[in-house]
């Protein structure tokens, strides 16, 4: 006798057998015991989860011979027929390759007709959003006001495609797709009647592969038996689909905790000679950042017979919860960015590079220490937090760069607290930013508005609001502004946020008065442009004195206009 594959095999016969559409199969055996049976269902839901084998065991239900019911004896002729795929009046349809008007019609003009024993007459049409307009617009009539007799199933994997006056006549359910628990404990129900072995942590990785899909799940199975020679083990899973162990994702970010760029590079080398997927590798890094992000805020919801369980908590207590969601972020997009990147192995190593150069500097909560260079070639000092007056460190030789105040702040500042701010390269690039001093004591503010809005944790539209803003006058905690438009004086929430700014700052409560008018040129904004100007005009300056545009004027007998200057923000 031939082998029968497992999908086959272990098809569902009876509601009671079914795995993982409880909702569906609630609705049904409640219609079907109360006989109230509508003339057409819709079951959409994506491969594998079960449409055609609820449409066979509905079929059953309606046409079996000890009467309807939501439990089909399974036995008498008609099951039987049903179940083997030789019953007359239950016909299926495959929409994917029959989906003309003229194979819809001729199964329309066979509906009014069938056997004298047959209950319900069921017409299955699979994939039945692959039907022509044509074919869908035959089938309205016949689908609205069927025979008595005449039963209507539809499946789709796209409902989307299916016209609304289709979707309008039919009672739609939803199939969901299996959760991996329900998949490993059938596949174990399975195996055990198969008599055959197998490690769970292997029935794992194939309800992973199989997503969601039952049918998957039973189809890898077989590909397992027969790639392992009779038993599923880990192992052998792994090198069947090609998934990445865990332990090498581990290893990488134990070596992020440590800023060891060399141990990372090291595992990907490892990686890149065992010819890995990195794809696979990066979906399954941020599959494994997810896990310990839920371990930083629920760690009761880990499985405790999960492999990576203790691997997970430990990683958990290295990282912060944001810098797990950095790089769980920077994961995402790596592998999105894979196919730009020149080929697949130099991708992932970008990715963890750029993990490590993102990564917050250590010592920030003691005041500003600096993180351990992961870099093994001299570079210049990176982005840290540094007291109020130091200056940034460079190596021998190189040009100290200008320090410019970003808008980064660690938590409130009081006024006995030292002020702190993050020092940036000046070739940085960061929208209306201003070069100020550093060395300023927190808390006291000497009339300076410019030097205050660059020390002041703002950014986004708030620091967009406060660039354009002057100071009018200033009288111990009130701050009285001025700007350029009614619109930038009515913006309350932006004038709140400054405020609460101000207050996080002196370590007081302030206010803030906002008039309209009388600039003087003295916000930041204005200041920026008049620098902008200063170098527009400079730089036509040196165009026009070049002897060979003075030689190509003379001789064209053109002559020079100047550039129209930007208009100032107001």
């Amino acid at each position: 006798m031939s082998y029968l594959v497992l999908a086959r095999k272990y098809r569902p016969r009876s509601f009671e057998t079914l795995v993982g559409q409880e909702h569906v199969v609630r609705a049904l055996s409640h219609a079907l015991n109360e006989n109230r049976l509508h003339h057409a269902w819709l079951f959409t839901g994506t491969r594998g989860v079960g449409k055609t084998t609820i449409a066979r065991i509905l079929a059953k239900a309606l046409n079996c011979e000890t009467g309807v019911s939501a439990k089909p004896c399974g036995v008498c002729p008609t099951c039987v027929a049903i179940d083997q795929g030789r019953f007359i009046d239950y016909i299926e349809m495959d929409a994917a390759s029959n989906r003309g008007v003229d194979e819809m019609t001729q199964i329309l003009e066979s509906a009014p007709y069938k056997l004298d024993a047959t209950r319900y007459k069921v017409l299955m049409i699979d994939e039945v959003h692959m039907l022509t307009n044509t074919a869908f617009n035959a089938m309205l009539k016949t689908l609205e006001e069927p025979p008595e007799h005449v039963k209507f199933i539809l499946a789709t994997t796209d409902p989307q495609k299916i016209p609304v006056t289709v979707l309008s006549r039919c009672l739609q359910f939803n199939l969901k797709q299996m959760p991996q628990p329900q998949i490993v404990a059938h596949l174990e129900s399975v195996l055990a009647q198969e008599g055959i072995g197998f490690e769970k942590q292997g029935l794992r990785l194939i309800a992973q592969g199989a997503a969601g899909s039952m049918r998957d799940a039973l189809s890898l199975t077989d590909q397992a038996i027969a790639y392992s020679a009779g038993k599923v083990t880990e192992e052998a899973v792994r090198g069947m689909l090609g998934t990445i162990d865990t332990t090498y994702l581990v290893r990488v970010l134990d070596a992020l905790a440590a800023n060891d760029a060399q141990a990372m590079l090291a595992v990907a080398d490892e990686m890149t000679a065992r010819s890995l997927s990195f794809a696979g590798a990066l979906n399954e890094l941020a599959t494994l950042l997810s896990k310990v992000a839920v371990a930083q805020t629920a760690p009761q919801a880990i499985a405790d017979d999960a492999p990576e369980h203790a691997d997970v908590l430990r990683l958990a207590r290295l990282f912060s919860p944001e810098e797990t969601q950095l790089h769980y972020q920077i994961a995402i997009h790596g592998k999105n960015d894979l196919p730009y990147a020149p080929d697949e192995a130099t991708g992932f190593t970008m990715t963890l590079l750029r993990m490590l150069a993102f990564r917050p500097a250590a010592g920030d909560e003691q005041g500003g220490g600096q993180r351990p260079a992961a870099r093994a070639v001299p570079a210049p000092a990176p982005a840290a937090r540094m007291a109020a007056g130091a200056v940034p460190v460079v190596s021998q030789g190189q040009e100290a760069p200008v320090p410019r105040v970003s808008a980064v702040a660690s938590g409130p500042l009081m006024a006995s607290e030292p002020a702190v701010a993050t020092v940036l390269p000046s070739d940085a690039a960061a929208p209306a930013q201003v070069q100020a001093p550093i060395a300023v004591t927190a808390g006291v503010f000497d009339g300076d508005w410019v030097a205050l809005i660059a020390r002041l944790p703002l950014t986004g539209f708030v620091r967009a609001w406060a660039v354009k803003s002057e100071m009018a006058s200033f009288d111990k905690d009130v701050f009285v502004l001025r700007v350029g438009t009614e619109k930038l004086a009515g913006d309350k929430p932006m004038q709140e946020k400054l405020r609460a700014a101000l207050e996080q700052y002196l370590g007081r409560p302030v206010r803030l008065a906002v008039s309209v008018g009388g600039l003087n040129g003295e916000s930041i904004a204005a200041i920026e442009e008049k620098k902008h100007d200063a170098r527009q005009q400079a730089a036509e300056a040196a165009i026009m004195n070049d002897p060979f545009v003075r030689d190509l004027i003379a001789k064209t007998g053109t002559r020079a206009t100047n550039i129209e200057p930007r208009t100032p923000p107001k």
